[in-house]
């Protein structure tokens, strides 16, 4: 286990290391309480990652958990040491931006600034780290008896914020955005709003930012059928962990557990393969702004 560059790292390891030990020895975290004289409230917490563990607390439950091995123990206790050093005051924790943003959206937020690799698979609309402000101002307005104004405002903000955050690491973290080919043909916003975002995505593309591949209408591929989904690689190689985000419109959800981040990595990564190519995606790309751009405002979405 490496040493965790960062707060948010570390924390994360010591609390999947936690649960996963404590499911391996059978045992309820209410036994874990009981056990450490710790109220169930506890043990929920740092398992969530909503609080960290002393170093002096870390020792003795790895002990009760059957955690022995000396190297592992020690890289823990690195990381609880450095998960409780001061983090910089982060956007997304801010009053403003708790009230409108779920748990589990701040949770992949944090992650995004983290992650080395970033897989995208939607079914709907562009992922929206990658929408354009006008294309995801657009897309808001269609769901517009759910947010109102200043609502909308703080989510369209985050999303921007998230969008250049993203752009700004460069090479540090890789783009893998696997689209359906409906994702392409939906004008939302009308001919000008997507035909710019086609090009920003073109763009993203052609420069080799993103890793574009398009899942065609007539492939038989195994598409999930949970829509869209990000999914996060936290480390190196995914042995380090990933991080599942989906939503389904009413709710979301920030998933860890090892089983479920591998079957949809499986699953990615089958489509993936069997998709239209880079550089027939990019191609297909150009083709559609030509298309837009010859129908002109008749290209319009109506909801």
């Amino acid at each position: 286990m490496a040493e965790a560059a960062t707060p948010t790292v570390a924390r994360r390891r010591v609390r999947v290391a936690l649960r996963e030990a404590r499911e391996s020895a059978g045992l309820t975290q209410q036994q874990v309480a009981d056990e450490m004289e710790w109220s169930l409230s506890k043990v929920i917490r740092i398992e969530n990652g909503e609080v960290t563990i002393a170093p002096n607390d870390l020792r003795p439950l790895l002990g009760y958990l059957g955690v022995r091995d000396k190297a592992v123990v020690s890289a823990l206790l690195i990381d609880a040491r450095i998960a409780r050093t001061r983090q910089r005051q982060v956007w997304w924790q801010s009053p403003a931006f708790r009230e409108v943003l779920s748990e589990s959206l701040r949770k992949l937020i944090e992650y995004e600034s983290e992650a080395s690799r970033i897989r995208y698979w939607s079914i709907y609309f562009i992922p929206g780290t990658l929408q354009i402000p006008s294309y995801a101002d657009a897309l808001m307005k269609l769901y517009g008896d759910d947010f109102p104004d200043e609502l909308a405002r703080l989510k369209l903000d985050a999303r921007q914020r998230r969008r250049q955050a993203l752009l700004n690491r460069g090479g540090l973290v890789e783009l893998f955005v696997l689209l359906d080919e409906s994702v392409l043909m939906r004008p939302i916003g009308g001919a000008e709003v997507f035909t710019e975002q086609l090009r920003e995505m073109h763009r993203l593309a052609s420069a080799g930012r993103i890793n574009l591949r398009m899942v065609p209408y007539v492939l038989n591929a195994p598409v999930t059928n949970n829509a869209t989904f990000d999914l996060l690689s936290l480390g190196e190689n995914d042995s380090e962990g990933m991080l599942l985000y989906h939503e389904n419109g009413l709710t979301d959800e920030a998933i860890e557990t090892k089983s479920t981040t591998e079957r949809h990595r499986a699953r990615f990564d089958r489509v993936w393969h069997e998709a239209l190519s880079e550089a027939d995606t990019i191609d297909f790309v150009r083709k559609r702004i030509d298309e837009l751009e010859a129908q002109g405002p008749r290209a319009t979405y109506l909801p």
